[in-house]
């Protein structure tokens, strides 16, 4: 009699085992992906299966037709993205509902040259008698904008607004802008290395001019790359002194308190580059 109980109870273990064993597995089953696939897909996934509906070598055509399409749009993928300047590494998709209201999410990652996004939303389908629409529920942009303060700000607009349109849009402008002032700041640096230095490195919004023998006397060359509502992007260049009070007390003729202003018209008159060289030379000659 004890024999058979302990029997029991190792068997009744057993299948407690299995029970927990299922409902793990039934909880996986729910989290996954459900993917529905139709038409040449479905028959595709057939014939590689080995189930393939109907005779012949129709199955291989199929398989032949998806490769060529799956190419075609490889190449048109790499031709938008020489035009647009956005690569796109990722995309995964999520179905939530699957219904007469269907609801996806989805996650697409990429970047534009140095600014590297991952896009977080749910799209919402509602069928209707003869047409589809699609409306974004939600969106969530992840970026390190670092200290772009005004970029950040913009991109809290985009996500409150759900418009992945204008994000595309406006990205490429910004991501050029700062292309050039980068390009712009490394020049410098290169040109002239015992006057410009980068202290955030060439990305940063800063560069300090200073003249060797003039400890102390920095002027900052601040360019920022402002961007509206709307999406327009405007880059903002100011040169801000910072002098002892020693050295402004020597300076009679009040020069330094104007050079601000003086600054601005020679970017209206000469342009950026010539600009910022010209204030170069003045701090590099200065004694």
């Amino acid at each position: 009699m004890n024999d058979n109980m302990k029997q029991v109870s190792v068997l009744e273990a057993q299948v407690q085992a299995l029970q927990a064993e299922i409902a793990a597995l039934q909880g996986q089953q729910d989290n996954n992906i459900n993917i529905e696939l139709r038409g040449r897909m479905q028959d595709a996934l057939l014939a590689l299966s080995g189930k393939q509906r109907g005779e012949g070598s129709r199955g291989l055509e199929i398989v032949a037709s998806l490769r060529a399409e799956v190419e075609e749009l490889e190449e048109d993928l790499n031709r938008q993205t020489q035009i647009n300047g956005i690569t796109l590494t990722s995309c995964t998709t999520k179905t939530l509902q699957n219904n007469e209201s269907g609801l996806q999410q989805y996650c697409v990652k990429g970047h534009c040259s140095q600014m590297f996004f991952q896009l977080e939303f749910q799209v919402s389908e509602v069928k209707k008698e003869q047409s589809c629409e699609r409306t974004i529920t939600d969106l969530n942009i992840v970026m390190d904008t670092g200290d772009l303060q005004d970029f950040s700000s913009w991109l809290s607009g985009v996500e409150e607004n759900r418009d992945l349109l204008l994000f595309f849009r406006t990205l490429r402008r910004f991501s050029d802008r700062c292309d050039d002032r980068c390009r712009t700041f490394q020049h410098f640096q290169e040109k002239y290395p015992t006057v410009v230095s980068l202290p955030g490195g060439c990305w940063s919004e800063i560069m300090t001019l200073h003249h060797p023998q003039l400890p102390g006397c920095v002027l900052l060359v601040h360019w920022s790359v402002q961007v509206s509502k709307e999406g327009e992007v405007t880059p903002k260049i100011d040169l801000l002194p910072k002098i002892p009070q020693t050295a402004l007390q020597l300076d009679s003729a009040r020069t330094l308190e104007g050079a601000p202003a003086a600054f601005q018209s020679l970017l209206r008159l000469l342009g950026t580059e010539a600009a910022l060289e010209s204030t170069i030379m003045s701090v590099s000659t200065s004694t």
